[in-house]
């Protein structure tokens, strides 16, 4: 089990059941980076990442 894998467990039990838009997700990434800009990149490459999950060519 990775350390992250703690995080997303919780997001599950307290969240889980709430439907929330991509534009919400993308103004609570953008809040947490205002508030911890040390994360910038990994937030940035998950950010892409979940963008191109559709792309045939990633």
């Amino acid at each position: 089990m990775y350390f992250t894998d703690r995080g997303i467990e919780e997001l599950t039990e307290r969240r889980g059941a709430e439907e929330v838009s991509l534009t919400w997700l993308a103004d609570r990434l953008r809040e947490f980076v205002d508030l911890n800009p040390e994360f910038e990149t990994p937030v940035e490459r998950l950010a892409t990442w979940l963008a191109r999950l559709d792309d045939e060519d990633g």
